[in-house]
């Protein structure tokens, strides 16, 4: 409903304009027609006349002269077109309503009386503005819909490009654990290429949607982190809970991703003792609750003066595209650990 009004906002005003006016007439002919004697047939006449002059004068305006206008900026030009037909509408509209009232007898002293003159002209005129203003709404809503449509276009390709930037990221990343595997000739390889063929797969195809299922998203981090156990030998305590249905929840694709991969380029280490990682995600109602803990490796700082940062301020930004205030991000650098929860609204 709300997107048929807006489609047609302008002709809803057109619409609602005339029939007030008409409400308006049919008002007048109600208390005229008791001191005249005129009946509703001859009142009707009456207010078809008048309706008929008044639309062709407003719409010639509309429709022909103000566009002119509008192109040339020549204002003299404008009223000269438009005075000309005006006063050749109004002078045929005055003695036509005349002539169906007392047939030019000069009975009805008041139709040929200067105060009946101006009237008319000041309410046609009246008219032909309020309806030429409706031209400068209809430009202006016209003007309105194609900067949105610009800034969704904006928007719409900032994004592709943020998400293009995943990519390589990952890859990058993938392929140093690929080549640490091949050269250590681990028995995992051939497993760790199935799982990055799966995930190449999503995000290939299934990435290029707005949204994807929550399932999905996590599917995808779930081979993720079969990666990062498979290269760190299972050697590093990794927890990764779900609670809540993620089937009937629709996200933006790779939005999570960075932050996990973050917690292990920078929070685990086969070098170094007492390296963790959980993550969470936890859904009540269309509420998400995306946590990511891990430990912090000796020397490492995720915030500064990595290329991590790169990474966060990435993803921040889609968020702030895709999820405006719909999101709220807490990071915390602890001494220990490093903590991420991101709380989002789903659709």
């Amino acid at each position: 409903m709300q997107s048929f009004i807006n489609q047609r906002r302008v002709l809803l005003l057109h619409l609602s304009f005339w029939c007030v006016y008409i409400s308006f007439s049919l008002y007048q002919l109600s208390q005229f027609r008791h001191g005249r004697g005129i009946d509703w047939t001859q009142g009707l006449e009456y207010i078809s006349i008048q309706l008929l002059f008044n639309v062709s004068i407003a719409y010639l305006n509309y429709a022909i002269l103000l566009p002119r206008f509008l192109e040339s900026k020549n204002l003299w030009r404008y009223f000269v077109e438009f005075l000309v037909p005006f006063a050749f509408l109004v002078t045929a509209r005055i003695y036509l309503q005349r002539y169906l009232v007392d047939g030019l007898s000069r009975q009805e002293w008041f139709f040929y009386s200067p105060l009946f003159t101006v009237q008319v002209i000041f309410i046609t005129l009246f008219i032909a503005i309020f309806v030429g203003m409706l031209r400068f709404a209809k430009d202006w809503f016209e003007f309105e819909a194609k900067k949105k449509e610009i800034e969704n276009e904006k928007l719409y390709a900032e994004l592709n490009f943020l998400k293009a930037q995943i990519n390589p990221h990952f890859l990058f990343n993938t392929l140093n654990n690929l080549y640490y595997l091949a050269y250590t000739q681990s028995p995992n390889t051939t497993e760790v290429i199935a799982k990055l063929s799966q995930m190449m797969r999503y995000m290939i195809y299934d990435s290029n949607y707005p949204k994807v299922q929550l399932s999905k998203e996590i599917e995808y981090m779930e081979n993720y982190i079969s990666l990062e156990r498979l290269r760190l030998n299972n050697q590093i305590p990794i927890h990764f809970e779900v609670t809540g249905n993620p089937d009937q929840f629709f996200i933006v694709p790779l939005i999570f991703i960075t932050f996990l991969e973050n917690a292990f380029k920078h929070g685990v280490s086969n070098n170094q003792a007492g390296c963790w990682v959980n993550i969470s995600i936890d859904l009540k109602g269309k509420e998400c609750c995306y946590t990511v803990e891990n430990s912090k490796v000796t020397a490492t700082n995720l915030v500064a003066g990595n290329k991590s940062g790169i990474g966060l301020q990435n993803v921040q930004r889609r968020l702030e595209l895709s999820y405006p205030n719909q999101y709220t991000l807490k990071i915390e650098d602890l001494p220990d650990r490093f903590f991420v929860q991101l709380n989002l609204t789903l659709a």
